[in-house]
């Protein structure tokens, strides 16, 4: 891990260091200690969880277990696969395109939606109630009755990997954006120059150094696809369900025997997420091959138009799916009479929000409450991480990124309920507190990630200058370097928020209940079909996170209003 030293005396670093690297580690540690403890009997934890020696073998012996495993498994590879070779094309055949900046300004918006929300709006929309069979009916269809059609919730798991490949597209479009000013673009006008086409010059030159640096985050979103929850829930198979839905349920079971039964899943779900990543790791191995021998063969690939315009359409078709699904949560939270097949409501009325209105407010508070202060807290810590990589002139070794990245890569319900045990025990279950704890786990890596490179990227020479008129580095920093910067901290808070905001699992065991957040609400009402209810709490959870986003777009603008050079668009950030 980094050093962490920053305006604090010398004495001070050692346990400012150990409090990040216990926050990262050791909870992730003792939770999968108590499931690996949980699951076979070992001496002394058994005592604490009372646990079952054949808990694997009832795992295994659930019906539909293996048909669980192979939908968790295909669902972590697919998703990475679309969602990552979607935008690295469309990058490579855009990027310096005329319009790729409102791309660009339109992925940021896109990227604060969280999972649940976007689920619930392609629901709306795909249903074979939905608003594409409406608009298509009965005119075109012939219906006038919802059709029989297994499009949602299907055995095959089509439409939850649909959800999830449209929500990881924006982020692994900011990820990659985010790399892309550490590497050589010149590369492609060279590759260009020996008559390359212009995907291919780019895939060729410059994806590969732009891989190693999104590698961590690639692997990120395949352990996220294979073990979601919150997503699963609402557009997910049933009969049997993913794995990790199965693991919630015998967790959230009454008899107690389930425990170890959930405790030995989890750590199957951590191996289910380990083969992801090893196909995944073969299979860069053989990609690599193959772009090697083509290079080597002279293949120039010259003639790509209908590739792009292709690519172009899948980004356009999942950028819209989100935009529309958002508005169909703001059509249905209002909506109060609407049958098939009519197009829009026959009746608006705000019933849905003055029924709600108090749970709305008290869980939408809380929501926020937990956001803000985990998001302020990571990025504290990211501050003070960054400003000692600076002043002790280091850069994060592979080590240390693979430490951030940790809570990440491990699947949540195999550490979830491990830590909610744990907690039990320590009698902080169900606390504010410990809900923001858990949520800074996994807010600092993101805000991390987004804020190292506008961080590396500053330009030294107004601290230099700073200190020679007798600024000291405290000063410095707060003074010169976070004024500057100002912009993309906040842009780095708005997307912690975010990240808090969309926790279901975390908040949902860890709370034990008993601090319960619009995301919790949103999703436990997918089970009930109330879609009135169901745009209102999602529509909500979207909100908040844009409210966000807004603020620390505009906050920068009043803020540096005199001071125009200072603005995101002039200093380059």
């Amino acid at each position: 891990m980094p050093n962490l030293q920053i305006l604090l005396p010398r004495s001070k670093l050692d346990l400012l260091r150990l409090v990040v690297l216990m926050l990262l580690l050791i909870p992730i540690g003792a939770a999968t200690l108590t499931l690996v403890g949980s699951a076979f009997k070992w001496h002394g934890i058994s005592e604490l969880f009372g646990v079952n020696a054949n808990a694997f073998s009832a795992v295994v012996a659930e019906p539909g277990f293996w048909k669980s495993v192979g939908l968790s498994f295909w669902i972590g590879l697919v998703t990475p696969l679309i969602a990552l070779s979607v935008v690295i094309i469309f990058i490579a055949a855009f990027l310096n395109s005329s319009g790729f900046k409102w791309v660009w300004a339109i992925m940021k918006p896109v990227l604060a939606v969280p999972h649940a929300a976007a689920a619930f709006g392609l629901l709306f929309l795909i249903a074979p109630s939905g608003f594409i069979i409406r608009l298509l009916s009965p005119e075109i269809s012939g219906f006038l009755r919802p059709p029989d059609w297994l499009i949602v919730n299907d055995p095959a798991g089509i439409s939850f990997a649909l959800a999830l490949v449209i929500k990881e597209i924006p982020f692994l479009f900011f990820v990659t954006m985010a790399a892309l000013p550490q590497t050589d673009l010149r590369r492609t006008q060279i590759a260009a120059g020996y008559g390359h086409g212009q995907i291919w010059s780019w895939l060729i030159s410059v994806f590969p150094a732009v891989y190693l640096q999104i590698r961590l985050p690639v692997f990120a979103v395949i352990a996220f696809a294979s073990s979601t929850v919150d997503v699963a829930l609402i557009l997910g198979p049933v009969a049997p369900p993913p794995l990790s839905i199965q693991i919630l349920r015998w967790m959230n079971d009454p008899d107690l025997a389930k425990g170890s039964i959930a405790a030995a899943a989890a750590i199957i779900q951590i191996g289910i997420t380990l083969l992801a990543l090893l196909t995944w790791w073969i299979g860069e191995h053989i990609v690599l091959h193959l772009a090697r021998m083509a290079a080597v063969r002279g293949w120039r690939f010259k003639r790509d138009l209908a590739f792009r315009i292709f690519v172009a359409s899948i980004m356009a078709i999942a950028v819209g799916l989100v935009c529309f699904g958002i508005a169909l949560l703001v059509l249905w939270s209002l909506a109060g009479v609407w049958r098939f097949p009519n197009a829009l409501p026959e009746i608006w009325t705000f019933k849905s929000w003055i029924s709600q209105f108090q749970n709305l407010v008290e869980t939408g508070w809380r929501a926020t409450k937990i956001a803000f202060i985990s998001s302020a807290l990571s990025l504290m810590l990211v501050l003070a991480n960054l400003e000692n990589e600076h002043r002790s002139n280091i850069r994060p070794t592979r080590l240390a990124w693979w430490t951030i990245f940790i809570p990440l890569l491990v699947p949540q319900i195999a550490f979830m309920g491990g830590l909610s045990v744990l907690f039990l025990r320590l009698g902080i279950d169900g606390t504010l507190w410990s809900v923001v704890l858990v949520h800074i786990i996994f807010v600092f890596p993101y805000v991390y990630l987004t804020l190292a490179d506008p961080w590396n990227a500053f330009d030294t020479r107004y601290l230099n200058v700073a200190r020679t008129l007798g600024k000291s580095d405290n000063r410095a920093f707060w003074e010169i370097r976070l004024p500057i910067l100002l912009a993309p901290i906040l842009g780095a808070f708005a997307l912690g928020f975010a990240v808090s905001i969309a926790q279901y699992l975390p908040t949902l065991l860890i709370g034990a209940g008993r601090q319960p957040t619009i995301t919790t609400e949103a999703v436990a009402l997918a089970s009930g079909g109330n879609r009135r209810l169901i745009g209102t709490y999602a529509l909500v959870q979207t909100l908040l996170p844009f409210v966000f986003f807004a603020l620390a777009s505009l906050v920068p603008k009043i803020a540096w209003n005199n001071r125009r050079a200072l603005l995101p668009t002039r200093m380059g950030q």
